[in-house]
């Protein structure tokens, strides 16, 4: 196009004025011009466009020529102005005469880790950096560790911030307080200002301007060519989703899908992108498609055509603004310069200030502009004190003040441009709150002269404006804007949060006055809020539709920490707390005038008692889970009692004003509700109600709402008769007519279908009650301190169950600061059980403080209340007469009444257990009160007396004593029997004792229960004597059947010893096989037995084969796909086996799979997701235990054992190995005769090695497949071998029964795969083989000696082998001393390339004498390595010590020697090497004499000299390991903090993943590093597990503390990490921010799955238990 071609033109002759451009002329030109503004905005006219307008062309290279002339054209004549010489000699000593700020200032990047300390900080938004921390004192205190989300910055230097330890050892204040300005030249000073007022202003214009087509004044275009070029340019926003950005731009600008990946990515990031470049029609072209396409379901994506003038300006406008970041970096002086300028007056302006102007038009800009200029403010305004208070009034009235005066609406209108935006709160310049009103001066100072608390409460009610009649938030009929407005409002109350968060120490009459203003605010918030959503029994039909409960709960929780700090602020100044009492007071009264008091006036009389009240029903008149109000004045209520007010200044508090008859009435009213839900009478409501009863007794709502209600009731019930009190709450409870009837027999008669409700009211209102009583572990409430409450909380949830640090903090309640006090008293109640390799650690409670266990504690569900009862103290006396008043005696007397006939339905277990409680409540209180009275006037308490006389009530026929003493004896109150024998024992004992005379019976009952002890011991000890003879008498009899016994058995164990001793040897003439014996197994499906016999009915094992780079060093070589016959040394890439160990019949197996694979076509037509296996590929779950399989081995039966008739002539024989296979004469052949069926399914796991192992298409003719059935034996066996050798465990004996039977069956199936492959070939393979040790002419391309890996050549050589003697008819003798000739050879050249290998360094002692060793020892070894040095021409370096070479030989050959004797083991059936020593000299020597070879094997050297050949790896070869991972966490996260996306022009990576293989960090789970593997778009993760584990990923994702394992592209699942923090715990997703150090042990426990090849199995389990697992996009990952 003709824009394009005049771009490069323009590129062109803009590179030749590099060369004559001089900025230190154009800055004095500039100094000389009458009006700089002008020259300056005509020299951006000028160059701005021409560097910045060069259309889509980006890259690298692009962006470092932009920068590059924007510093030499843009920037240093600007620098040359400010400075007045060159910039970089300017600069250095304008910084150097700069003093450090003790305020810190780092701004936090996105995942960064940020500290605080919680003992020490003001509050929890008070951070440190990772520097800062590690050298202040906060490091050794209790400190909290999370990650930034990018935008705050350190508080370091802060002394508002931390309570001690404000600075740093780097941050320590020095100098003096002058104003750094005074420090600069005043020309210099002059000149700053001039300059930074014209670049601010120049950016505020751009970045606010509105215009599309055209610039402001002094900066049109000064090239009419340039006019005709535009950008189509696309926003972000926070509702259209990446692939619906992607597919759009593909229609609309016609792009593959990579560059729309790349638009939408730089899009997210930056905010906005331009993605055509063209003349006017072309690009709004695309701008109609885009619209088009993303408005059908929802507002369309935004898009302009911008001119492309106006686009360069406001991209330099940005640059400009990091720019004026980085040069106040140089000075104090300038930084203060800057902040006058962004906060001085424009005149003529309503936006009053050019920072005012940028943050008013914040909602208008893209993201890339709000973060550059946020950035600014952080670096300028919030770094200078003085100035940062004057920004902090300055965003006040911006963000809030809108309802000050009519005046400022217009204006002042932020915070409703943020409640219509899109972005994210993070990008919001609202989000500087944060940083400001946490301050606690800077709050209390906006409080006092902007009335910020106010302000913000009336802000966010007038946001809220949809109301009900009676004036109440109406949730439920908003719409998807209005719900969305309404989580946008909530960051109010978080900004309120921030101004309260730090209670005053001191007040003054300004701060009371504007406190108690907000506090009149606040109540009207919450006269709002009282009454709201109100619910109405549903009878007869269920409820339409289920009504919304959740915004106001979501309300209700979002202010419970609000009201705390309310209270909290109230606690600390006296005459505040008695004016916001009356307050409160004052709204309670006003909410309950509208209560219908004097409709239905009612007198209820019982047990002698009447009381007046109204007639209200909880089941038929609306009710409000939502009381505020009313639970806002109980916490005052206490507040007055904790501090004493109310005892010390009686009269002027409004007692006289205060109605217990309504103080109790909407609390018991919400109470009653959650009793009729328990019942069941509110099922046709829906789970709503449910709902909201749930979260009324959770935790996150409980302390405001239940528990405010229990203390309002009991102020209420302390300031009325109890039995006035009671009979109003069995009227609330629709029960006074039960317990007011003349007979209370009557309810056996009646038919009532209610009954069952009516028992679970019972049971809950005598619930109740005895949480009125009880309940008064509350400061305020009882004698009790805050720390006791935390106890008493900790004591009764791990009565439950032992329970962790993180399931403790859930349960408590947090206070403003996110504190419980767990910490404070967890030590001195519980014992700590450290966690092993798996589990977590957990706290017990300890056995002393069982006893103040109690059933009935009042923050247990149900569930909880199933522990055994315990009794517990009380303290204070207030609400005890409850217990012994008439009207509770009358309704005790009446259940145990009840209680005395065993049916009828009348009562429950749980509704007597209650009653038995509350006597014995009342029983423990007299004689609490008996005890520390010293006269008997002392007593008030009088219940034993009263319960012994027949009761006043006409429902009770005699006294409550007289009743349980018929009950004591009732055959159907067995399980309550011991409850009223207590009860009866305590009454007589206060009865008939005095308090002098019970401690004497005390000391007799405990004497008794000694001499009782003593008597069973004795009793034992008898009983054990005799026991002891008879066994004697026995023996005596019987001695000859004892002494027959033990001869046999010893000469057993003789035996046995000697066999041992002659027998262990596994290879060669000389073998000893196992006897002939039975292999009986059982098929998992049919439940048949089966013996494993070559001719029978076939028998399989469930495997599973994979692809492993486990033992590699080198993971970049590929197995190779032409000849895989030579294994490279290094194991680049090997076929691993592994078996769940359980046994199918092969028909049986066969139908199983079949089914399976039905089932699978079946379930993909219906449900089109993935599973946990995949069945195209041959996987499939064990029937039995669900192991990942995709494959059987056949069993095959046992090696049959030697001949021993034809040992004696090959003793001794050193014939060439080439030979001995044309002079051996005796063949077994019957070995290998399988039945059809064995031989299909020796063929089936052929197949499925060679299949995975070159990952191609089954093909039965590749002369490849006999060599990968040995290849995945051969390395599951070193696998297994190096896995002991690391562990220190026995060669023999140590293997699970899955392993071992997976290595018996893989190792004679190989021993049997040739014969499903031509004997041509299989000799052809022998030959090759052959040909790596014996040099043959005729064998072409014989791979060279050094690339071989000497154990699979012996496994290859051994195995195909034996296809030689199938051409002849004789014995197996002859085969055995060929597998000990080839394994001789081998070992000697495994010797030959040790030696090649070895260093000097590596031949040192290992603590034992040189001169203790045998001469030969000493020869030997120098010989050999004199030979081989011989033979290579010196270049092996020199060893003057034999044995220390020898010891490195021995120490390089052992892995060898160890697989070699696994794989015998295996092969010939032999006997196990027992003992199997693990270290030490003997395991040594046992190993060779099993292998048949001499202990010292360089004496098999001298029959193999012309096998020399040189070699290039190096052994012993090294043990694979997960790499290192840091002990410290946060050292991770710091690490991953700095990732950039390698493919993003340097973005932080927002989830950044580290390969625990090798160590790379890879940016997952985003569209800019996705790769393509085989035809398929893979994430980072997913296409590094085939580069690096052949499809095997071991993964952790820094940022959440998550271990991802891989497997494949669609198979996954989470593992617990290996960090945990001090108690034990893991912390996934880092949510509660403890610091995590690395557990060795469940680290070495994820290398050991990964070095057992078990990850597959891992993840196969973990998807079929939790199958959203398998719903996951791994592949994306």
């Amino acid at each position: 196009m003709a824009a394009a071609e005049s771009d490069r033109n323009a590129s062109s002759a803009l590179c030749t004025e590099f060369v004559n451009f001089s900025a230190r002329d154009t800055a004095s030109r500039w100094l000389a011009a009458n009006n700089l503004q002008q020259e300056v905005y005509h020299h951006l006219a000028e160059y701005v466009p021409r560097i910045l307008c060069l259309g889509l062309s980006g890259g690298s290279r692009e962006e470092q020529r932009e920068e590059l002339a924007c510093q030499l054209l843009l920037f240093a004549p600007l620098e040359w102005l400010l400075l007045g010489e060159d910039p970089s000699t300017g600069l250095v000593p304008l910084q150097k005469k700069n003093l450090s700020s003790p305020l810190c200032g780092h701004v936090f990047k996105v995942g960064e880790p940020t500290y605080s300390c919680r003992e020490c900080a003001a509050d929890p938004t008070c951070v440190l950096c990772m520097q800062c921390f590690l050298s202040s004192m906060h490091k050794d205190h209790r400190y909290r560790m999370t990650t930034s989300g990018g935008g705050g910055f350190c508080d370091c230097g802060d002394a508002e911030a931390w309570k001690m330890g404000p600075y740093c050892q780097n941050h320590t204040p020095v100098g003096s307080s002058k104003d750094p300005v005074a420090q600069l030249h005043p020309d210099m000073v002059a000149r700053g200002y001039s300059i930074f007022s014209i670049i601010l202003k120049y950016a505020v214009d751009m970045l606010t301007w509105d215009q599309e087509n055209q610039l402001p004044a002094g900066l049109e275009p000064l090239y009419a060519s340039r006019s005709d070029s535009y950008y189509c340019m696309l926003f972000n926003d926070e509702v259209h989703t990446y692939e619906q950005v992607i597919y759009t731009l593909q229609k609309a600008v016609n792009c593959s899908q990579k560059e729309a990946v790349a638009f939408a990515t730089t899009v997210d990031r930056d905010g906005r992108k331009c993605v055509r470049y063209g003349d006017f029609q072309f690009c709004d072209q695309a701008k109609s498609v885009i619209v088009r396409n993303t408005s059908r379901q929802s507002k369309p994506l935004r898009v302009h055509v911008m001119h492309s003038s106006v686009v360069a300006h406001q991209c330099f406008a940005l640059k400009a603004l990091s720019w004026l970041g980085q040069i106040i970096q140089y000075s104090d002086g300038l930084r203060r310069i800057l902040c006058q300028v962004c906060l001085q007056r424009i005149p003529g302006r309503e936006d009053s200030s050019l920072i005012d102007c940028l943050m008013l038009n914040d909602s208008k800009m893209w993201k890339g502009a709000r973060n550059t200029y946020h950035q600014l403010l952080m670096n300028s305004l919030l770094m200078d004190l003085k100035y940062k208070k004057i920004f902090a009034i300055q965003f006040a009235k911006v963000t809030l003040l809108s309802l000050i005066t009519p005046k400022l609406q217009r204006s002042i209108r932020l915070q409703t441009d943020y409640m219509e935006d899109d972005h994210d709160r993070l990008v919001s310049v609202t989000s500087l709150s944060v940083q400001l009103f946490t301050v606690p001066t800077m709050a209390r100072m906006l409080m006092v002269e902007e009335n910020l608390m106010t302000t913000i409460i009336r802000t966010f009610v007038d946001h809220l404006r949809h109301r009900d009649p009676q004036g109440r938030f109406q949730f439920d009929r908003y719409t998807a804007q209005q719900a969305f407005k309404f989580g946008r409002v909530q960051s109010l109350i978080g900004d309120l949060k921030y101004v309260l968060i730090s209670p005053p120490p001191e007040w003054s009459d300004q701060l009371r006055n504007k406190f108690l203003e907000g506090f009149d605010a606040f109540l009207d918030l919450l006269k709002c809020m009282q009454g709201m959503d109100p619910v109405m029994r549903q009878v007869g039909q269920h409820i339409e539709m289920e009504p919304e409960w959740e915004a106001a709960f979501t309300l209700q929780m979002k202010l419970t920490h609000i009201i705390y700090m309310i209270q909290e602020w109230c606690s600390t100044d006296e005459l505040v707390l008695i004016q916001a009492y009356k307050k409160c007071l004052s709204a309670l009264s006003h909410c309950l005038g509208g209560l219908p008091d004097g409709d239905q006036p009612i007198s209820l009389s019982l047990a002698g008692h009447s009381v007046d009240t109204f007639r209200y029903q909880v089941s038929q008149e609306k009710v409000s889970i939502h009381l505020p109000v009313c639970r806002l004045l109980a916490g005052l209520h206490v507040l007055l009692s904790r501090t004493e007010v109310a005892s010390r200044v009686p009269e002027q508090l409004p007692l006289s004003e205060l109605c217990p008859h309504l103080l109790i009435e909407l609390p018991l009213r919400c109470l009653v509700l959650c009793a009729q839900v328990h019942a069941g009478m509110w099922r046709r409501n829906g789970f709503s109600l449910i709902n909201q009863i749930y979260y009324y007794h959770n935790v996150k709502c409980r302390v405001e709402m239940f528990d405010k209600d229990i203390v309002m009731l009991q102020a209420g019930a302390s300031m009325m008769d109890p039995n006035h009190f009671l009979m109003i709450v069995l009227s609330r409870f629709e029960l006074f007519h039960i317990f007011s009837s003349t007979d209370i027999r009557k309810r056996y008669r009646e038919a009532n279908k209610d009954l069952v409700q009516q028992n679970t009211l019972i049971e809950e209102m005598l619930h109740l009650i005895i949480m009125i009583v009880g309940e008064r572990y509350v400061v305020g409430v009882g004698q009790v301190e805050p720390l006791d409450e935390v106890r008493r909380e900790i004591i009764h949830q791990l009565s439950i169950r032992p329970m962790a640090h993180s399931e403790l903090v859930k349960a408590l309640p947090e206070n403003g600061n996110k504190e419980t006090g767990l910490e404070r008293v967890i030590d001195s109640v519980a014992s700590f059980k450290k966690p092993g390799v798996t589990g977590r650690g957990l706290y017990e409670l300890r056995p002393e403080w069982n006893k103040h266990f109690n059933l009935y504690y009042h923050h247990y569900s149900r569930a909880d209340q199933s522990k055994e009862v315990k009794k517990t103290k009380r303290r204070g006396y207030s609400l005890v007469n409850l217990l012994q008043c008439d009207v509770l005696l009358a309704v005790q007397g009446a259940v145990l009444q009840w209680a005395v006939e065993p049916s009828g339905g009348s009562w429950t277990e749980s509704m007597l257990q209650r009653v038995l409680h509350l006597v014995g409540m009342a029983l423990l209180e007299e004689q609490h009160q008996l005890e520390n009275s010293s006269t008997d006037d002392d007593v008030t308490f009088n219940y034993a007396s009263r319960i012994t006389r027949p009761g006043e009530a006409p429902s009770t026929s005699g006294s409550v004593l007289a009743l349980l003493e018929s009950l004591q004896n009732t055959p159907h109150l067995e399980a309550h029997k011991d409850m009223i024998t207590w009860i009866l024992k305590v009454l007589q004992m206060m009865q008939s004792e005095t308090p002098s005379c019970r401690c004497t019976v005390r000391d007799k009952d405990k004497a008794e229960r000694k001499r009782k002890a003593e008597m069973a011991r004795l009793r034992r000890e008898k009983i054990m004597a005799q026991m002891s003879e008879m066994q004697k008498h026995f023996i005596s009899e019987n001695k000859e059947l004892f002494q027959q016994s033990m001869e046999e058995l010893e000469a057993s164990s003789s035996h046995s010893s000697e066999l041992t001793c002659t027998s262990q040897v596994c290879v060669g003439p000389w073998r000893m096989g196992r006897s002939e014996r039975r292999q009986l197994v059982v098929c998992i499906l049919c439940q048949e037995e089966q013996d494993v016999r070559g001719h029978g009915r076939a028998m399989v094992l469930a495997a599973f084969i994979q692809r492993s780079t486990v033992l590699s060093k080198n993971r970049s070589r590929n197995l190779p796909h032409y000849n895989p016959l030579f294994m490279h040394p290094d194991l680049s890439l090997g076929i691993h086996t592994a078996s769940c160990g359980h046994i199918m019949h092969a028909t049986c197996w066969q139908r199983y799979f079949e089914a399976v694979q039905l089932k699978e076509q079946r379930r993909q037509q219906r449900l089109r997701v993935h599973t946990s296996y995949d069945v195209e590929n041959g996987e499939f779950l064990c029937p039995l235990c669900e192991c990942l399989s995709n494959t059987v081995i056949p069993l095959l039966p046992h090696a049959s054992p030697p001949d021993h008739r034809y040992t004696h002539i090959h003793s001794r024989t050193h014939t060439h190995i080439h030979t001995c296979t044309h002079t051996q004469t005796h063949v077994y052949t019957h070995t290998y005769i399988h039945t059809y069926i064995i031989s299909e399914m020796i063929n089936t796991f052929s197949m499925s090695a060679y299949k995975v192992g070159l990952k191609v298409d089954p093909n039965e003719q590749d002369p490849r497949v006999p060599v990968l059935s040995w290849s995945t034996c051969a390395y599951t066996i070193q696998s297994i071998e190096n896995l002991l050798m690391d562990e220190k465990k026995p060669l023999f004996g140590s293997l699970p029964c899955r392993q071992d039977d997976c290595l018996s069956s893989l190792t004679r199936f190989s021993a049997a795969c040739w014969t499903s492959a031509p004997l041509t070939t299989v000799h052809a393979h022998f030959i090759r083989l052959l040909s790596v040790l014996v040099p043959d002419s005729q064998v072409e391309d014989a791979p060279c000696i050094l690339s071989v890996d000497m154990f699979h050549l012996l496994v290859y050589g051994v195995l195909s082998y034996s296809s030689l003697h199938c051409l002849e008819q004789s014995g197996r003798s002859s085969v055995d001393s060929g597998h000990l000739h080839l394994l001789q050879l081998i070992t000697v050249a495994h010797l030959v390339q040790i030696l090649l290998t070895s260093t000097t360094g590596e031949t040192h002692t290992v603590g034992q004498k040189v001169f203790s060793q045998p001469p030969i020892v000493q020869v030997l070894p120098l010989k050999m390595m004199t030979e081989v040095s011989n033979l290579h021409h010196s270049v092996l370096p020199e060893v003057s010590s034999g044995w220390q070479l020898w010891s490195c030989v021995k120490a390089a050959i052992m892995p060898f020697l160890r697989t070699a004797a696994l794989f015998f083991h295996y092969l010939n059936s032999a006997l196990s090497l027992c003992p199997a020593p693990v270290e030490g000299p003997g395991q040594w020597e046992a190993l060779c004499s099993y292998l048949s070879l001499p202990s010292n094997l360089l004496l098999l050297h001298q029959d193999h000299h012309t096998l020399l050949e040189p070699l290039i790896h190096r052994f012993p070869r090294e043990s694979n390991r997960l790499i290192n991972l840091p002990e410290d966490y946060s050292v991770l996260i710091n690490q991953a903090s700095s990732f950039t996306c390698p493919r993003s022009g340097g973005d932080k990576s927002r989830a950044p993943t580290l390969c625990l293989v090798c160590g790379s960090m890879l940016c997952s789970q985003s569209y800019c590093c996705q790769m393509e593997v085989e035809g398929e778009d893979v994430g980072a993760c997913t296409a590094h597990t085939f580069t690096c584990g052949a499809g095997i990923g071991l993964f952790l994702r820094v940022r959440e503390s998550q271990v991802l394992f891989v497997a494949g592209k669609t198979k996954g699942c989470f593992y617990p990490p290996p960090y945990l923090d001090d108690y034990g715990e893991t912390d996934q997703g880092l949510k509660r921010g403890n610091p995590l150090h690395l557990c060795l042990e469940r680290y070495r426990k994820i290398e050991r799955l990964w070095r057992q090849h078990g990850i597959a199995e891992v993840i196969g389990h973990a998807q079929e238990a939790n199958q959203t697992l398998v719903a996951i996009d791994w592949q994306h990952l």
